[in-house]
């Protein structure tokens, strides 16, 4: 982490990524200013919390203001996608719709890694991010698997859709069984947080929406686990597809 206002300033003016600030609730002045200034226009979140908080996290001269570096580099979507196609592979996504809980998060890019999927699309804003736990939790798996942060999920989904890919949500609202999905070609699975699930906003762009049937008394399987039933439903019909 960095902490200071000049500091992470200096930063952002480097170039450095990153992950989110903690910023003290009423922190004024000129240096504040100037942070709040560059800010502007950046896909970086910011949480305005009591001082104790920050007094938590470090007790050194913070000025009211903590930014904390990612594990990893993020990538873009619109970067990634023409990439994946010019090495001629049939694209593979997983995108993650209000996901914060870290360790699904790193179960599930764990998950990823061992399916070959091709990376990650998370939002900038209310979601998990590339922490130490994340990554403790993916058996270093988020080390290896691209990940891509956008401001925008779902505009992100919108330009997966004209890029050719088939979008499939798992969703309780789910028209059949996802055994009955067609996952072959280039493809994003959308995921959503267990209490919200998928965006209707998101689900509205999705060319199928699958359920996992539900044949006990507990309505609703931990994410991480419904992540994995759809992506090695999708390994089994794009390793057929190649027979």
């Amino acid at each position: 982490m960095i902490f200071g206002i000049r500091a992470v300033l200096e930063a952002m003016q480097a170039g450095k990524e990153i992950d989110k600030i903690l910023v003290k609730k009423d922190l004024q002045g000129e240096l504040a200013r100037d942070l709040f200034a560059a800010l502007k226009g950046r896909d970086i979140p910011v949480q305005r919390v009591p001082i104790e908080r920050l007094n938590r996290i470090t007790r050194k001269n913070h000025q009211g203001v903590v930014a904390f570096i990612p594990a990893v580099s993020y990538q873009k979507a619109e970067d990634l996608v023409p990439f994946l196609f010019e090495q001629g592979k049939n694209p593979f996504v997983v995108a993650l719709d209000g996901i914060t809980d870290v360790r699904n998060f790193g179960a599930i890019a764990r998950t990823c890694e061992c399916a070959a999927v091709d990376s990650i699309i998370i939002p900038a804003t209310n979601s998990v991010s590339v922490n130490a736990d994340a990554v403790k939790t993916s058996a270093g798996a988020l080390h290896k698997l691209p990940v891509c942060r956008e401001r925008s999920l779902t505009d992100t989904l919108r330009f997966l859709k004209e890029s050719g890919f088939r979008l499939i949500a798992a969703t309780e609202k789910g028209d059949y069984d996802y055994g009955m999905a067609d996952y072959k070609g280039p493809l994003c699975i959308i995921m959503g947080a267990e209490d919200k699930g998928v965006s209707y906003e998101n689900l509205a762009l999705c060319d199928e929406w699958v359920k996992i049937p539900m044949l006990g008394s507990i309505e609703s399987l931990n994410v991480s686990v419904a992540a994995g039933i759809l992506i090695y439903e999708a390994v089994k019909q794009r390793m057929s597809d190649k027979l």
